[in-house]
């Protein structure tokens, strides 16, 4: 994939996501490399977080069942992880417009700003959006929102409505949805040979059927560590690295050269791969050779 050459002037993407540091997890590289490439890309986030829970005792006391000040604080996460991408950053609505709905059945699916009640407000809103930045291509999740997410499930609905709506004054040419792939996940999981005390291992979602796969090159892959590195409210890298979020140092081994390690919350360790994947999910057909996300569209 080639760099700095500016080869990608004119193009205009937009990546919909559900909350602060979905842009970096699954998209992170590619939008890094389209960035770099000359792309006008922007990032609209949904939510602001609300419900996520917090890696490190610092700051531990924002949640919901605490302070209640999560969202305000990952704000300032995603605007890191934005700067680092070299990305535009907007909130739905504004921010604190639509609130993180929580897993399915979390009490917060019962709030009145929850995201999954958003309805038509939020496709006009995302309407609104489109027709000023008039992208050419759409990046969001599949229909099951990646791993189920109900938030994640709204940012398709969504953003599948809003471009139907702007076909003809904008014409999105295609929308893509950020999926993993199994047979790289495993490969890459079975390279982790040391995981951090207290971590542990679990199934992850992936899948087998994908359309394609862009390779990180080394300096965009730096680049999307670095992003999922400014969630450190959220994502543990155990690379050895502490913060003032999370003073604690962790540290895994893998037998794969430069393959980083991270987790969640939920401390199920997990490889951060060389390749970030997609389905086609409306619009103009991907090349049989194609190699970026771009690959076949005019701008």
């Amino acid at each position: 994939m080639t760099l700095h050459n500016n080869d990608l002037a004119g193009a205009r993407v937009v990546a919909v996501h559900a909350h602060p540091d979905d842009e970096a997890i699954t998209t992170g590289g590619v939008l890094a490399d389209l960035a770099t490439r000359g792309a006008d890309v922007t990032v609209i986030t949904c939510t602001l977080g609300e419900q996520g829970e917090v890696i490190g005792d610092t700051f531990a006391q924002l949640v919901n069942g605490d302070a209640d000040q999560l969202g305000g604080f990952r704000i300032h996460e995603l605007y890191a992880s934005l700067q680092i991408l070299g990305v535009r950053g907007i909130h739905l609505g504004g921010a604190g417009c639509w609130r993180d709905s929580g897993m399915v059945g979390d009490p917060a699916n019962d709030h009145p700003r929850a995201f999954i009640h958003s309805g038509g407000a939020a496709v006009e809103q995302l309407v609104s959006l489109l027709e000023a930045l008039r992208p050419h291509l759409l990046i969001t999740y599949g229909p099951d929102g990646g791993y189920g997410h109900p938030d994640h499930i709204r940012a398709h609905e969504i953003t599948h409505e809003a471009a139907t709506r702007v076909s003809e004054k904008v014409g999105v040419q295609r929308i893509l949805w950020a999926v993993t792939d199994r047979a790289e996940l495993e490969e890459g999981l079975a390279a982790i040979t040391g995981i951090p005390e207290g971590w542990g291992t679990g199934s992850l979602a992936a899948i087998d059927d994908i359309d394609l796969a862009v390779e990180l090159t080394d300096t965009v892959y730096a680049t999307k560590v670095e992003s999922m590195r400014a969630h450190a409210t959220q994502l543990w890298i155990a690379d050895g690295s502490t913060s003032l979020t999370n003073p604690v140092a962790a540290y895994a081994q893998t037998t794969q050269a430069n393959l980083k390690v991270w987790a969640l919350s939920n401390l199920i360790a997990q490889p951060i791969m060389r390749h970030e994947h997609y389905q086609l999910g409306a619009g103009m057909p991907l090349p049989a050779d194609a190699t970026g996300v771009l690959d076949g569209l005019e701008f």
